[in-house]
């Protein structure tokens, strides 16, 4: 409900803005995965460190039409947090402000639906950014591949418990796991988990 009356309420605001297109209902027949490396799991508290996208349509991945994003390092960034949440060299070095981030994100998003592991975090994450930056959140719909995997699976293997750890389904659906813990790998990995779902090869 929250979230459906903030959503009316950034539509109103963004109506005649440069990002009012956001809010028109989707039409076409992609959606896009996404992915976000942060300093860590506090939503309220975590830095973007690297910001990943690629386009969906029917059963294909479009590895072609990808968007992989760097920031620039925050300032707050420790030894312990490189470490701790096995961040790489190369998605520290250089990188986008923030407020050209959210811009190419967007751009290249648009209002197709999204799909994500863990989505809802990584979408915590972005919209307190879009929120301070550009005063509104994602409005797009949303597709968390955990839970379609999980309702699959009930369907046609009821007797089993699923385990929903990111390694283990992408075995369990024969994907091979890309560049795990950057970005672009996982929302590769995720948008081709999400097809052989929707392909009904599950169990």
């Amino acid at each position: 409900m929250l979230r459906a009356l903030r959503r009316v309420s950034d539509r109103r605001r963004q109506a005649n803005g440069e990002y009012g297109w956001l809010f028109n209902p989707y039409t076409g027949d992609e959606m896009v995965a996404i992915d976000c490396e942060t300093t860590g799991l506090d939503t309220r508290r975590a830095e973007l460190v690297s910001l990943a996208a690629v386009r969906l349509k029917g059963d294909r991945v479009l590895t072609s039409q990808s968007l992989d994003l760097r920031l620039a390092r925050p300032a707050s960034l420790s030894g312990d947090s490189i470490r701790i949440h096995r961040l790489r060299g190369i998605d520290l070095e250089g990188g986008d402000s923030i407020e050209a981030a959210l811009a190419k994100f967007l751009d290249f998003v648009g209002n197709r639906p999204l799909v994500g592991w863990c989505l809802e975090f990584d979408l915590a994450i972005l919209n307190r950014y879009l929120r301070a930056h550009l005063g509104f959140e994602l409005p797009n719909a949303r597709v968390e591949v955990s839970q379609a995997y999980a309702k699959a699976l009930r369907r046609s293997r009821p007797e089993l418990i699923p385990n929903l750890r990111f390694e283990a389904v992408a075995e369990a659906l024969e994907v091979p796991v890309m560049g795990r813990h950057t970005a672009l790998g996982d929302a590769v990995t995720t948008a081709l988990m999400y097809t052989r779902v929707q392909r009904g090869l599950v169990g």
